[in-house]
């Protein structure tokens, strides 16, 4: 299944199984698993799902039926979160620094300005550190994380009044950020005015005005159609983002060991094909936003990692991740203290 810019931007209808919950239709399943996620239903991230789902299904002989609930559908992340924890929601995709507010070691991923390119990226997420963050997640909750974990991308910053080309450009600016301290934290660091709102309200705050400013990959800009209310991009790269596949371990243990193998091979699979599909998707919608209006420029990335040192943001994160964590986040990085 290859996915155009386009088909994904312009279209839903790529995905196979009924938008209304893209449930399937196995009525007498031994099985019935519900996924849920925050992203419009023309991400990559549910263009997969789907996919995903219906070759789950199809491959259990109907003994499992595989239900997706895209663009928060069951709640926004924090409603989604707690209904996963407590069994109610059987699976959900979430961003390590969200995770962070149950499972603090989960936001070591996204440490501002760390991962210099998906080749580190990658070589962390799926070698010690992913492992670091798993075992952390199984250890302090009643949820569990898949190997593979999904892309987001690397996040950027739109403003409604001004481009951000310095670390001075950040200073008071009323800025929309997921709800983490992680966030809170590196954009207080920079001096800004951080607002912490569900994706699902971040378009009506910024029609609204109640934020001017937010940060997400382009791809999430570009489906949740951001540059609508936003005029200017400034591609920062100021952190990694993905998204733990998580599950609840108690409903993921009903399975037979055969079942949990068909349901883990074809998630993880899923996720490396998203992977592929984001990094295209963001690497080529800067032309596709520009000819929508949005305004453009580029950034140092030392200027920014300098403000984060001298206003002691790695100091302090080294110091509550503690020195093991912090070596394994390093040893794919280089130095950031």
């Amino acid at each position: 299944m290859k996915l155009t810019r386009r088909q994904i931007i312009a279209t839903a209808g790529a995905i196979a199984l009924p938008a209304a919950g893209l449930k399937s239709a196995h009525a007498a399943a031994e099985f019935t698993f519900k996924y849920g996620n925050n992203l419009p239903l023309a991400h990559p991230m549910n263009q997969r799902a789907a996919e995903m789902a219906a070759a789950i299904n199809a491959e259990s002989k109907g003994r499992i039926d595989f239900q997706v609930y895209p663009n928060n559908q069951l709640g926004n992340d924090t409603d989604m979160l707690s209904q996963v924890r407590s069994g109610a929601l059987d699976f959900f995709t979430l961003s390590p620094l969200i995770l962070g507010t149950l499972v603090p070691a989960a936001q070591i991923s996204g440490v501002g300005f760390a991962f210099k390119d998906y080749g580190q990226v990658w070589a962390a997420m799926d070698g010690d550190l992913g492992a670091h963050v798993r075992k952390q997640i199984a250890a302090g909750s009643t949820l569990f994380a898949f190997e593979k974990i999904w892309d987001n991308g690397y996040r950027q910053i739109t403003t409604s009044t001004k481009p951000i080309a310095t670390p001075d450009d950040l200073k008071g600016l009323k800025i929309r950020i997921p709800p983490s301290p992680f966030w809170v934290s590196m954009f207080k660091a920079f001096e800004s005015s951080p607002l912490t709102i569900n994706f699902a309200e971040v378009y009506s705050a910024l029609q609204t005005k109640v934020a001017d400013a937010q940060e997400n990959p382009l791809a999430i800009i570009a489906t949740a159609k951001l540059n609508e209310v936003q005029k200017f991009c400034s591609i920062t790269n100021h952190m990694w983002d993905g998204f733990w596949f998580l599950g609840n371990k108690r409903s993921f243990d009903r399975l037979p060991q055969d079942l949990k193998d068909l349901v883990t091979r074809h998630i993880n699979a899923a996720g490396l094909k998203q992977r592929d599909d984001v990094k295209k998707l963001n690497d080529g919608l800067m032309g596709e936003l520009k000819t929508k209006g949005m305004a453009f420029n580029t950034t140092d990335a030392e200027a920014f990692r300098a403000k984060l040192r001298a206003a002691s943001f790695y100091a302090d994160w080294h110091k509550k991740f503690g020195n093991e964590a912090w070596g394994v986040l390093e040893k794919y990085t280089g130095k950031l203290v």
